[in-house]
């Protein structure tokens, strides 16, 4: 199974991944968002709702992935360009939808201000 683990991380974080990256050790599959607020309002529920649809699938059209999730095209299309455009999705050279994962772990720590 093909995990990627949504996460808030510093920018020294990520360079400090990214370094050990170049020197040969394994991340896993990553994607960071600078605050836990940045994180939700990326992933609203109706985004995870489409990445529940998408999750272990072939590369599907926009259309399909509306259908699959008994929406409107036009909102599921503003909502895919919202993905895509953090990261979170992936566009195909044919120009299909892809979530290159099997499962989603979310991991962020609450700290008192």
């Amino acid at each position: 199974m093909k995990t990627v683990t949504l996460e808030v991380s510093s920018a020294d974080d990520v360079k400090r991944r990214a370094l050990a990256a170049f020197k040969g050790r394994r991340q896993g599959a990553r994607i960071s968002f600078a605050t836990p607020e940045l994180l939700w309002k990326v992933l609203t529920a109706k985004r995870w709702e489409l990445l529940k649809r998408l999750a272990g699938q072939k590369p599907l059209t926009i259309r399909a992935v509306a259908r699959r999730a008994g929406r409107d095209v036009k909102a599921v299309h503003g909502d895919v360009h919202a993905l895509l455009d953090a990261g979170v999705l992936d566009r195909t050279e044919q120009g299909k939808i892809v979530f290159p994962f099997d499962a989603v772990r979310v991991k962020f720590t609450l700290r008192a201000a």
